[in-house]
């Protein structure tokens, strides 16, 4: 099948209304889909605020705010009649679906009634989620759930070889396979450090810059970041904390951080400054699938401590490109910052290794893959299902 005569169906739970990691893939695949000639319609619930303009024709669902605090959220109520409606004047060749929600669901059953095959991208781990809010028992029943929705598809793509190992782990399908990211290396590359830029923000040229980088919520590891800055400070290592981001945590998490500074939501060239200003980061989050912020992070040659977890142990290299710490370990994190802030020459060294270790991240080479995909699955679907 050729790419122009392609037409895909795209569910996701966030588009657009909320910028994070994962609806910018996605937008990314949509930009390089249509380059191709290949049709895309995307179904999700919207906000009369997005966060930045959708690329394709996005269709609007019914949704709820999200609850438990987090309404900046949307929850897609499902297909309704219009949507259902479109969807089958649309008449595509292939369903992608981006989250396990109820308007995931609704797509599977639509697609499994017409024969149509069904791609699942994994970019969130959801069961991880409860225990930031302290409902650690729902782990392993929104586990079984989360395995009823992928095995009800016919291939699933993770964003990192960790993360489908574990998914493989826990049955969530037969057949995983990978897409993973890219990295706009116009925008995160080492030449971006301002040195000057930093003196703007009160912040020394000699000084350590510990840098967060991501939405201010509680399951990204604020309260270990938190936890193990103290340490650092109770051992007298000279440091500044630089917080890149905005969210709903904000003003717990600046009050766990006294004398940091905080500079926002940053985009573009602007972010990528912010990032190539930084001399580590450290990125203590065990819910991430691939780590976004981390290969940005390294492509502007700057060392990362992250947790030796999914999505940052496909990426970084211990002791080669950064520092991998057992997760929630405080102690073994505040060695690995330390290490950094009183070794200038090692964080130039495995800054350096990070900067060429992710130059194999290109986004057409990683979307046409996901494009392949697409194809192989319609190709072989007949075949598996008759």
């Amino acid at each position: 099948m050729s790419s122009a005569k392609l037409r895909i169906a795209m569910f996701s739970g966030n588009y657009n209304y909320v910028r994070d990691g994962a609806n910018q893939a996605l937008n990314r695949l949509v930009g390089f889909l249509l380059r191709q000639n290949v049709a895309v319609r995307i179904y999700s619930p919207t906000t009369d605020t997005p966060d930045f303009p959708p690329t394709g024709d996005l269709v609007s669902v019914a949704s709820w705010p999200l609850p438990l605090g987090r309404g900046e959220y949307r929850l897609a109520r499902g297909l309704t009649r219009a949507a259902r409606q479109d969807l089958d004047a649309f008449g595509p060749d292939i369903v992608h679906v981006a989250a396990p929600d109820i308007l995931g669901h609704r797509a599977i059953s639509w697609a499994r009634k017409r024969g149509i095959p069904v791609l699942a991208s994994m970019h969130t781990r959801f069961e991880t989620y409860p225990r930031y809010y302290g409902l650690g028992f729902l782990e392993a029943p929104l586990e079984a759930m989360l395995r009823r929705f992928y095995r009800r598809c016919d291939a699933v793509v993770a964003p990192s070889e960790s993360m489908a190992q574990v998914m493989r782990a826990q049955r969530m399908g037969d057949t995983i396979g990978i897409w993973t990211r890219g990295i706009d290396t116009s925008i995160f590359n080492p030449s971006q450090r301002d040195l000057a830029w930093r003196r703007g923000l009160g912040i020394g040229d000699a000084e350590p810059v510990i840098g967060f980088l991501g939405r201010l919520v509680m399951e990204k590891g604020l309260d270990v970041f938190a936890d193990s800055i103290a340490a650092l400070r109770t051992r007298g290592v000279a440091h500044r904390v630089l917080v890149i981001g905005d969210g709903p945590a904000r003003d717990w998490f600046a009050q766990r951080l006294p004398g940091s500074v905080f500079i926002g939501y940053q985009s573009g060239a602007d972010l990528g400054r912010a990032v190539a200003s930084m001399d580590m980061l450290f990125n203590p989050s065990v819910t991430e699938t691939f780590g976004n912020v981390t290969l940005e992070t390294m492509a502007c040659g700057i060392p990362v401590i992250a947790a030796h977890a999914t999505g940052s142990d496909s990426l970084v290299q211990d002791g080669v490109t950064g520092q991998l710490v057992p997760p929630g370990d405080i102690s073994a994190y505040a060695n690995a910052l330390a290490k950094y802030c009183t070794n200038a020459a090692l964080r130039q060294a495995h800054g350096a290794a990070g900067a060429t270790a992710s130059s194999a991240y290109n986004w057409d080479i990683v979307n046409q893959a996901m494009l392949d995909q697409y194809r192989r699955l319609i190709h072989t679907r007949p075949a598996r299902h008759g």
